[in-house]
């Protein structure tokens, strides 16, 4: 399934009073007001609301960002699904960034795996969430997890944990809190960093006591990546701090930051 999202045509359907209203409480300079970004949400699979996510990440975005949004939500509630977008050499092309929230852990075709790592490797940048680092996780190459620029094959407890910045001058995190303690979200255990990766935040885990990358950049091929691996409750994607996290890394992602 592929639609647009169009806020702005929700909008013009409201009181002008409502309208009028909404946009005192918004109205803040924006992140990126520069020609307009086309970007790719690809979501669905297991273990998440995605419908929701989706619909929080863009309008998220949308109220700091002059970006406009196409949903692509295939592959049911499983975690062995194909999609059917990357059948076409060319099906990043439309787009300036895409972003990966979705949920495949057993899918291992390395073919198919490489016809979306290609397309990066070759220079579209992309945000990465949460799952993302579990998506293909059970397949043997390497490609995948060198996109991402870590690796990690299981998380631990729901919880509420501490974030604590890593890299406080970067970009990214011009205006993260000084310790940002999340909605209750999974611990994403990392077990490498790959070598063009860079830890921006890290949280300890409550069993172990040791420190977990959740917020990195990663340089793969021509590629900008940004990475978390919080995002799994709806919980955090009704949080600011999270939002304008997301909006940082696509506006960094696509080189306007």
């Amino acid at each position: 399934m592929i639609q647009k999202i169009a806020l702005c045509a929700a909008l013009t359907a409201m009181p002008f009073i409502l309208f009028a209203e909404t946009e005192k409480k918004t109205d803040k300079k924006k992140l990126y007001s520069g020609k307009k970004i086309q970007a790719l949400l690809i979501t669905g699979g297991c273990c998440h609301n995605y419908p929701f996510q989706a619909t929080a990440l863009t309008s998220g975005i949308e109220e700091q960002v002059n970006v406009e949004f196409t949903v692509v939500n295939e592959g049911g509630k499983g975690t062995r699904a194909q999609i059917s977008l990357y059948d076409d050499p060319k099906w990043a092309d439309p787009y300036d960034v895409i972003i990966h929230n979705e949920c495949f852990a057993d899918t291992v075709n390395p073919e198919y795996i490489r016809k979306i790592t290609k397309a990066h490797e070759s220079g579209k940048p992309a945000l990465v969430i949460h799952c993302a680092m579990h998506t293909y996780r059970s397949a043997k190459i390497d490609d995948w997890r060198r996109f991402l620029g870590v690796t990690s094959k299981r998380h631990e407890h729901k919880a509420r944990y501490p974030v604590i910045p890593f890299a406080k001058n970067h970009p990214i995190m011009n205006g993260f809190p000084e310790k940002w303690i999340t909605p209750k979200d999974e611990l994403y255990v990392i077990e490498k960093l790959w070598p063009n990766s860079k830890p921006l935040a890290f949280s300890v885990s409550e069993r172990t006591g040791k420190k977990h990358a959740v917020i990195w950049t990663n340089e793969f091929g021509k590629a900008r990546v940004f990475g978390t691996t919080y995002g799994h409750s709806d919980e955090t994607f009704k949080d600011q701090v999270f939002i304008d996290l997301l909006a940082r890394g696509l506006v960094w992602a696509v080189g306007k930051l």
